[in-house]
């Protein structure tokens, strides 16, 4: 067996060894992924479509649960939900918006659900969705998008709807005006030349 065959040899074996060692799975996102499939799991026992990710939704539900994160957590049966378009209770709604790339005027039926629950036990959190006045929120047909974002103790959904006014849109037409204001001048000048 020449030199090159050796080569190869050695590196089949060392692809075959990494194949069959165990591979850690790291998953940040358990928490919110294990309650989707359990709001998921209730809403179709009562014949209704499952929620969808929402990008936006998920950015601001993040954002959200960093800023309660050092909140005291009371563990209660939920508290109010907060219309996405008065995230008053929060000190920087309007820049988590801006920094999530939502259009302001895309939040009014949009909704805001915190809950503490020690360790984020699963079970308690999803009863806090499904057995409380959340639960209402939940059954709504017209919420079809949802974001999720956890901290310590807290978790935080974020229910959208396909209707303009509850769909956390991106700022699109602010990009457009940016992009016209840029390029249009840009443009114009390359013809006077």
């Amino acid at each position: 067996m020449g030199p090159k065959n050796c080569k190869l040899v050695f590196m089949l074996f060392v692809l075959l060894l990494q194949a069959s060692l165990p591979v850690p799975v790291i998953c940040g996102d358990d928490d919110e992924n294990n309650l989707l499939q359990g709001l998921n799991s209730y809403r179709s026992s009562l014949q209704l479509p499952p929620l969808t990710k929402n990008k936006q939704a998920g950015c601001l539900a993040d954002e959200l649960a960093d800023e309660i994160e050092d909140r005291p957590c009371v563990p209660t049966v939920a508290a109010n939900a907060i219309p996405g378009g008065a995230g008053t209770q929060f000190e920087d709604y309007p820049k988590l918006l801006r920094k999530c790339n939502i259009n302001p005027n895309t939040t009014a039926n949009a909704i805001i659900l915190p809950v503490c629950v020690s360790k984020l036990v699963p079970t308690l959190v999803l009863t806090n969705y499904t057995r409380t006045g959340y639960a209402r929120y939940v059954n709504d047909s017209r919420f079809t998008g949802v974001g999720l974002g956890s901290e310590d103790d807290w978790m935080v959904v974020v229910l959208t709807t396909s209707s303009p006014a509850g769909s956390l849109a991106s700022d699109a037409v602010d990009v457009v005006y940016g992009l016209t204001n840029y390029f249009l001048p840009l443009v114009a000048g390359l013809f006077l030349v």
